[in-house]
């Protein structure tokens, strides 16, 4: 397994967000969680990125144990995140924002800057040519010089996966990549994070639209309470009875 949480718990006082939750994330797979609103996908989210750090459990990334690492170092081993509101820098260009998160893969510092290295203008070469690239696998090659607020709330989220794809992560966490984007443009993302995947990124998202979870995801984790009520393949998923008195709100 790519990722692994063995017991996750997150308390935050009283209140257990996370409750020992076990995880795991199958390296080529897209695998989805789901759950209603107050659920705790986001907080579990932040506990395998290491945005937050967790009351007890362990967290495994490629066999290692991660749990005591900071978020950009897990980050420098492969794994890079989107959020449900979109995190952009408004008035940088598109091709500026992704720059940013090509950032954590050079090496040239201060000296480098002062001096005008060598390595300081290879380095800005790759990055320019790197951010360029994944401007066009997520379909916004045209659009490298707009400002990030002058995008649609479409090309934002695609800008977001940009930025998080320039670093090329090992593994993709998503949080509801569909919120606030009509059918169509849904339509558009499914394909985009289908090709992402084919391209050999592991996929994990947190997505309200079932038919966006069905349709993209191989396994499926359901959340309720900061519980772990359900976890299999979508058809399994469909006709648990936990699941559509919890998720669906059926008896």
């Amino acid at each position: 397994m790519l990722l692994e949480a063995h017991r996750l718990s997150k308390s935050f006082g009283g209140l257990r967000a996370v409750d020992e939750v076990d995880f795991t994330v199958a390296a080529g797979s897209i695998t989805g969680i789901i759950g209603p609103n107050g659920a705790g996908k986001t907080t579990f989210f932040n506990l395998i990125s290491r945005a937050l750090p967790a009351t007890s459990g362990r967290i495994t990334f490629d066999g290692q144990d991660v749990t005591g690492l900071q978020a950009h170092e897990i980050a420098r081993r492969g794994l890079a995140r989107t959020f449900q509101a979109t995190t952009l820098f408004a008035d940088a260009t598109a091709l500026d924002n992704v720059l940013v998160g090509y950032r954590q893969r050079t090496k040239a510092g201060l000296w480098d800057a002062l001096i005008r290295s060598g390595r300081l203008a290879r380095e800005e070469r790759e990055a320019e040519a790197a951010a360029r690239d994944t401007l066009a696998v997520v379909g916004l090659a045209d659009l490298a010089d707009r400002q990030a607020r002058n995008l649609t709330q479409e090309q934002q989220k695609r800008l977001a996966m940009a930025l998080a794809l320039v670093a090329r992560p090992r593994l993709l966490l998503l949080d509801e990549p569909s919120a606030g984007i009509n059918a169509e443009q849904t339509r558009g993302l499914i394909a985009l994070i289908e090709a992402i995947a084919a391209g050999g990124v592991t996929v994990c998202l947190i997505e309200h639209q079932m038919q966006v979870v069905m349709h993209l995801c191989d396994r499926i984790m359901v959340l309720d309470y900061g519980k772990k009520i359900a976890d299999g393949t979508p058809e399994e998923i469909r006709q648990d009875p936990a699941v559509l008195e919890a998720y669906l709100g059926h008896k």
